[in-house]
């Protein structure tokens, strides 16, 4: 009734409000309709677009879609108009055209070549489109294939100009609510439901999901920032082909509220002692930090500490017991920053924001403040570039889960000094191959004597499709490890937070065979990819110990665990000296894969302190021949 009750006065509030903009709005329409296309000329002039068979990169869609007429005989505006593709339509067709292509299949025959060589020589022009037709009717190919394809949102600019496209906007139609989006058009409610967002180049557009029709974001004009993600400028309306008609959406109120929830949620759910028991029992985690805070007492002695999220305040506490004149422990969450006072004060290290009052247990070196770090200068003051050391435990699972680098880079740039300390100052991401020893196929090969195996089978399959949070034995990968992504804390910007990097992997020789002549008849499987991260205090600023916190599976298990993604299928690999015999495609028992090349994207998802991860894999024979998986995505919530 209370959650009734609020959303009423929620609605009568911006139905006022809408009603006394009104008239300004009729007066802004034109400016407006002028500064988004000059938005849409830079935005226009900043994107690359990748073609849809080659590594070729243009700078327009029409330069993209000419060489694709002429060399890969794929006339895109000519199906386009053929098959009588809307927006939508079209959209469904590139993320077709890219799936097939990644599994080295024809998209207009359906013949699987051996290699993407092989496919670009056997391209022809389409005999019949009516089989695709029927592909694209379903949603499959609504979400994007391929992440940040630029092509994707820039393809149907000037689609606006169409009639079938023309239509009015009714404000009075909104009702603004995320995750789940009214539009009342023509007395009909359709609830919108918002899919995976990731734009070309400033992460600002999202794909919609609607049930009887389709909305898509458009950059948004007024500024959102939060934990260093820019979520636009004010409120663009967006386009969707409901029903024939046009409606625009209003979104950057939608977005801010959306993130003050997540927000709200977060930090409350570190309310519980039960979290912070964990992390504080974490030996690996809380002992790395101890002896880089107290055993380095040439950093640590006098110097002004700024702890971001200090939860329970162990950080601080070892801070000031280090020697710190100052340690100004910043905590989000009011029932924490609370109980980090009430420690402090218990154990004679709170410092009072009044020195004045003359308290005997106010002497101390801590104060807590209460508030986000992007909004603590609304909380206290402070002189920018006046902290000497920087410290948070601000990792998540696959390192960069929940966001709060970004935090962490905040408040970095605008008051550590100029050679300052943040701990930790470094961080690496690593990736190896697991086998069948990581996943659940054993136990369910053998349950009491009875072969369930089916059932292994199908949960590895669904695994597929959700990354897994969990300990893995070290015996179990197959693989070498390799970095996969480095950070130094000390100088990196705040949007190298999302990336895309490669790694190589071998397969390991004692997972293959007890002695070197095994090598050239054994093979194992792999299974899927793990990641795991460390975290350094070097020497650079922990000159007396520098020390480290891994979460690898070849050392003490963490908290952390490590972060899991499964192959669709698992790969096959063996050592360079494997004999192939036959035509197998590569991967298979036939012939073994000698390595596997990865590429892997991590991005800040738009759903608020999650992540996104797409892998791309191809196994690389011994002979050098190449097979390629279509891409995986996986949402880390």
């Amino acid at each position: 009734m209370e959650k009734n009750l609020r959303e009423t006065e929620e609605t009568n509030r911006l139905t006022q409000e809408e009603e006394e903009e009104e008239d300004d709005d009729d007066n802004s329409k034109e400016a407006w309709t002028e500064d988004e296309n000059e938005d849409d000329d830079e935005n226009d002039e900043d994107s690359v677009f990748l073609c849809l068979f080659c590594d070729s990169k243009y700078g327009s869609c029409d330069a993209l879609f000419e060489h694709c007429r002429l060399t890969h005989f794929f006339d895109f505006n000519g199906i386009r108009k053929e098959l009588g593709l809307d927006f939508y339509g079209s959209f469904k067709l590139i993320n077709y055209v890219r799936s097939q292509v990644a599994d080295n299949r024809c998209w207009s025959c359906g013949v699987h070549c051996q290699s993407k060589q092989e496919l670009r020589s056997h391209l022809h022009q389409s005999v019949s489109t009516n089989d695709v037709k029927l592909l694209l009717d379903g949603d499959k190919y609504l979400n994007p294939f391929m992440q940040e394809d630029s092509l994707l949102y820039s393809f149907g600019g000037d689609e606006e100009d169409e009639d079938d496209y023309n239509t009015s906007f009714d404000e009075g139609e909104i009702v603004r609510d995320f995750g789940n989006v009214c539009i009342d058009d023509d007395n009909t409610a359709e609830e919108i439901e918002l899919n995976s967002v990731t734009s070309n180049k400033d992460r600002n557009k999202a794909v919609m999901t609607v049930s009887n029709g389709h909305l898509s974001l458009a950059n948004s004009s007024k500024r959102i920032t939060d934990n260093g993600l820019d979520y636009g400028e004010t409120a663009r309306p967006c386009d969707s082909n409901t029903k024939d008609k046009q409606s625009r959406v209003f979104i950057a109120d939608v977005v801010e509220k959306d993130i003050k929830k997540v927000n709200e949620s977060y930090f409350g759910s570190y309310s519980s002692f039960g979290i912070h028991r964990d992390m504080i029992s974490d030996k690996v985690r809380t002992d790395a930090y101890r002896e880089a805070l107290l055993k380095n007492p040439s950093l640590l002695n006098g110097a002004v500490v700024m702890d971001v999220g200090c939860g329970t305040g162990i950080l601080s506490l070892f801070a000031a017991q280090a020697g710190a004149s100052r340690v100004i422990a910043i905590e989000a969450s009011e029932k924490m920053a609370a109980v980090a006072t009430q420690i402090a004060k218990d154990n004679g290290l709170w410092r009072s924001k009044n020195n004045t009052e003359g308290n005997n247990n106010c002497t101390g070196v801590i104060e807590v403040v209460q508030s986000m770090v992007e909004n603590l200068d609304k909380s206290i003051e402070i002189q920018p570039y006046s902290v000497d050391i920087l410290v948070s435990e601000w990792m998540g699972y696959c390192l960069l889960y929940e966001s709060m680098l970004s935090s962490v880079l905040f408040a970095r740039d605008r008051w550590l000094k100029p050679g300052g300390a943040i701990l930790p100052d470094t961080a690496t991401i690593f990736v190896a191959g697991f086998g069948k020893g990581g996943t659940s196929l054993p136990f369910w090969e053998n349950v009491y004597g009875f072969n369930m195996s089916s059932i292994g089978k199908e949960v590895v399959e669904d695994a597929a499709k959700f990354p897994i949070v969990d300990i893995v034995n070290h015996h179990d990968l197959v693989t070498n490890s390799a970095v996969l992504q480095s950070f130094d804390l000390a100088t990196m910007k705040p949007d190298e937070v999302d990336f895309t990097a490669s790694a190589e992997l071998e397969a390991k020789l004692d997972s293959l065979a007890s002695n070197h002549n095994d090598l050239e008849h054994k093979a194992t499987s792999c299974y899927g990819i793990v990641l795991w991260f460390e975290t350094g205090f070097t020497s650079r600023f922990c000159k007396e110990m520098s020390t480290m916190v891994s979460t690898s599976p070849y050392t003490p298990r963490t908290h952390w665990s490590q972060t899991i993604l499964t192959f669709r299928e698992p790969i096959a690999m063996a050592s360079s000296k494997f004999t192939v015999e036959g035509s197998a495609a590569v991967g298979t028992d036939g012939y073994p894969a000698s390595k596997i090349l990865l590429r892997i994207s991590i991005a800040r998802a738009t759903q608020h302190r999650c992540i996104d991860i797409s892998l791309e894999t191809t196994g690389v024979g011994a002979n050098g021949q190449k097979r390629s998986w279509p891409v995986q995505m996986f949402n880390l919530s």
